[in-house]
């Protein structure tokens, strides 16, 4: 017997729909957290003129791991990058470089960090002088709450760099000459410097940081808090001082590392995935880990 159209149970067919986009976010990270870490970093963690070499790096927050066994050179005059989801690890490797987590009572770090040739954990060194010819930059400025005179002169006074008034007044000029900044305060240096807007803070911040000539500069997310111009004006200056200095900077933002970076460095969940030259990292990732996030897969 032939059905009767008209009582069929006729249902259209139903597609089902995509994942919402942080649904399929979602589903991504987790898939990433899951993935394998490698054992080793992959690309050439070795540089031909290193000024600071890392090995078997491990940062302990209490009973908590952060950083696991990581590997690096950092070359002379050169930016390295350092990129990877938040918790990554990144910055907490970047203040090993200085000591910073020093700051921390519960942090251990093991391995060694050697800045030319010189283990910066050896109990005999000074964390001063270190911090000097190691400067940070912070994620948000914080000039002092003095003149933008005083700001980049304090450095020089402590270390005792300059034997007098002129010597001190070079220093102070050349270092905001240095960082983009003179032009804009010659004439009210005696003005407070937390009356600068947020981009003029940064590079007081960075001239204070070069007024006691160090040899490395770590920037942990400098242009983070900055508007697209000061942020244009920070990548510009970076790209200046890498002719007298090394930079480490970690950034949320690929399209900075692609700009300002001659070495990317990416992170997974406390573990150096992958090294390399920026474009290679960019347009050919070795490791799957790599190449998801920098297509955007997870982040």
């Amino acid at each position: 017997m032939e059905a009767n159209p008209m009582t069929q149970d006729i249902r259209p067919e139903i597609t089902p729909e995509p994942p919402a986009p942080r649904e399929a976010a979602s589903a991504a990270m987790s898939e990433a957290r899951s993935a394998e870490v490698p054992d080793t970093t992959f690309g050439v963690i070795e540089h031909p003129d290193p000024i600071i070499n890392c090995r078997d790096v491990n940062v302990f927050y209490g009973d908590k791991q952060a950083v696991f066994d990581v590997n690096l050179d950092i070359g002379r005059h050169q930016v390295i990058s350092m990129i990877g989801p938040s918790g990554c690890g990144k910055s907490t490797f970047l203040r090993c470089l200085n000591r910073m987590n020093d700051t921390i009572d519960i942090a251990r770090v093991t391995g060694t960090i050697e800045l030319d040739g010189q283990n910066i954990y050896d109990p005999k060194i000074d964390v001063v002088p270190l911090r000097a010819r190691v400067g940070m930059v912070f994620q948000k400025p914080n000039p002092f709450p003095k003149s933008i005179y005083d700001n980049v002169a304090y450095g020089p006074r402590i270390h005792g760099l300059a034997k007098d008034k002129v010597e001190l007044d070079e220093i102070v000029r050349t270092s905001l000459e240095r960082a983009g900044l003179l032009g804009e305060v010659k004439d009210r240096l005696d003005q407070p410097g937390t009356g600068l807007s947020g981009g003029q803070q940064q590079r007081l911040c960075i001239a204070r940081a070069i007024a006691v000539s160090p040899d490395v500069i770590l920037m942990d997310e400098p242009c983070s808090a900055l508007d697209p111009i000061a942020t244009a004006k920070i990548e510009d200056l970076i790209d200046e001082l890498r002719e007298n200095y090394t930079i480490c900077i970690v950034t949320h933002s690929m399209q900075q590392a692609a700009r300002v970076s001659q070495r990317t460095a990416y992170f997974h969940l406390g573990y150096l995935v992958e090294v390399g030259e920026t474009d290679k990292i960019f347009t050919n990732p070795t490791h799957k880990l790599t190449e998801d996030y920098i297509t955007g897969r997870f982040g």
